[in-house]
């Protein structure tokens, strides 16, 4: 599955704990994707794996009605039992070629990268596209450390497949990322943690649609 780069440019990642139940939380989806939201990501870290799979099925069927795109943290399995379009793993999960055995050849694998040997392997290895950070100091992950702009960019320039900043991203600083040949923005508190979902999305898509055009790649 391959997506447009200008799909990227907000990137939602899910954080359940801001909303006060299922009900909520689903309806916040639906309504970041009213706001111009093109591709989710469900990532509860707090949650078993029963309660997970149940969550990830509802998730995968209403970004399915949507027309957006669903992609599970970390599980290649449970995207796979869910249908999910695809996963995101990190440094410290199954790799890109592991988890493409899993899932086949026509679902999306999103990486972590930190560094350009990182991205490079992963977009090697069959990565779709890469989540780089953190951009920002962010409380949603203590122990992400942010690195630099410079480090960004040269990121970029060296694949040729999207890249999304992620990491403490709001409306107040994502202009800092401009010219850094990003494709977006990935997102959690500056939407899930609003109280108005779509608002949140609308002002980050607009703004993004000016920081972020769209990318020629080779």
């Amino acid at each position: 599955m391959k997506l447009l780069h200008e799909d990227f440019r907000v990137y939602a990642v899910t954080d359940h704990t801001w909303a006060a139940d299922d009900v909520a939380f689903f309806q916040q989806i639906r309504d970041a994707a009213a706001g111009g939201v093109r591709v989710f990501q469900l990532r509860e870290k707090n949650v078993g794996a029963e309660r997970l799979l149940e969550l990830a099925v509802r998730f995968t069927a209403l970004c399915r009605e949507l027309g957006v795109i669903s992609i599970i943290n970390d599980l290649p399995e449970t995207a796979l039992l869910c249908g999910a379009d695809g996963v995101h793993v990190g440094q410290d999960d199954l790799d890109v070629i592991q988890a493409r055995r899993i899932l086949g050849p026509d679902k999306m694998i999103g990486v972590s990268a930190h560094s350009v040997e990182e991205a490079l392997r992963a977009q090697e290895n069959g990565a779709d596209y890469l989540g780089v950070g953190a951009a920002f100091i962010t409380a949603t992950k203590s122990n992400a450390k942010p690195i630099s702009k410079e480090t960004i960019s040269a990121i970029t320039r060296a694949v040729h497949i999207p890249v999304v900043a992620i990491g403490g991203v709001n409306p107040k600083n994502v202009f800092q990322l401009k010219d850094c040949g990003l494709a977006g923005v990935a997102v959690v508190s500056a939407i899930f943690a609003q109280p108005d979902a779509r608002q949140a999305a609308q002002t980050l898509a607009q703004l993004c649609t000016d920081i972020f055009p769209p990318i020629e790649r080779r």
